[in-house]
């Protein structure tokens, strides 16, 4: 296990380093001048000069690179060229924005894709799973931007029910944060919701026509006993694999849900410091997400252990 876990850290650390490269020349590329960006479309040669010198830009690309991973070790994230407020403040403040807005959007889409997905699977050749069928189809037709808008117009709008925009702090009125999230974590969490239980519904038909849920039923346990210790549980590695891999996707697409609902979170930074070329933030929001994804990956293989007792981290099974 230690091992495994040693490997892994490893393999995160390279990973990291690979993005960092990638990120900072991917930075550079994009069209743009930041230093004409702070100083003014008016700004005369000499006045961009300084500023370049001052930002570091006039230094060869590695010269840049090397101190920009100096300063990461050290913790620095550098500062706003837009604001001129430290990177580490403005992530901050927005992260938790983003981080309450996708777990709450992540338990939105558990609950109804994985209820759906076995409601689906049990009720085949039934009713209930052509509901659940048409629900899989809206939500991975519907844009997200789009969903947002019709929520707002008839359920903010038209029947009072959410807020259509603000945000308070999960730490100073928790009821009230979660009354102003509901609607953005539906509308982010419906996507994800679709594909868990196209997953869940997939996996749980495969289970439940094994043989030990057969012999299950023949000793006559409870039907709810079958499909949750049994079916559902072993159902739930593959669901697993699925959240893990489409949560990188759900805070990347936080971005459209924040800026339809005028949340200040990760998503509406990553696109102010994209529109102004804030080489600083962009570079700090793509490693902070880079690590999170790495980091949920790692966690998502322990899991496997901890799911199905036959699985070992060494790859092997018993």
């Amino acid at each position: 296990m230690g091992r495994y876990v040693l490997s892994r850290l490893g393999q995160a650390l390279v990973t990291l380093v690979l993005a960092s490269i990638i990120v900072f020349l991917g930075v550079r590329a994009l069209p743009g001048d930041p230093a004409l960006a702070l100083a003014g479309e008016q700004a005369d040669p000499e006045t961009l000069a300084a500023v370049r010198a001052d930002l570091g830009l006039d230094q060869p690309v590695p010269v840049q690179y090397w101190a920009f991973v100096k300063s990461l070790a050290q913790g620095d994230l550098g500062t706003s060229i837009a604001t001129g407020l430290p990177v580490s403040d403005l992530i901050t403040t927005t992260l938790p924005v983003t981080l309450w807005l996708s777990l709450y959007a992540l338990l939105v889409a558990v609950i109804i894709g994985i209820g759906a997905g076995v409601v689906a699977a049990v009720y085949r050749g039934r009713w209930p799973e052509w509901i659940a069928n048409g629900f899989t189809l809206v939500a991975l037709s519907v844009p997200s931007f789009w969903l947002g808008l019709l929520a707002i117009v008839y359920l903010a709008i038209g029947l009072n029910w959410f807020p259509a925009s603000g945000y308070v702090p999960v730490t100073e009125e928790p009821l009230r944060a979660l009354y102003y999230l509901t609607l953005p974590a539906v509308v982010l969490g419906t996507g994800l919701a679709a594909v868990i239980m196209r997953q869940t519904r997939s996996s749980m038909l495969d289970t439940l026509s094994a043989d030990y849920v057969r012999t299950a039923r023949a000793k006559g346990l409870p039907n709810r006993q079958v499909i949750g210790r049994f079916a559902l549980r072993n159902s739930l590695i593959v669901v697993v694999t699925i959240i893990g891999l489409q949560l990188g996707g759900l805070i990347s697409g936080a971005v459209v849900t924040e800026r339809i609902f005028g949340l200040p979170g990760f998503g509406k930074l990553t696109l102010d410091s994209v529109f102004t070329r804030d080489y600083p933030v962009i570079q700090a929001v793509v490693i902070i997400t880079t690590f999170g994804y790495i980091f949920i990956n790692l966690a998502i293989d322990l899991l496997y252990s901890l799911i199905d007792p036959r699985i070992r981290v060494s790859g092997s099974s018993q």
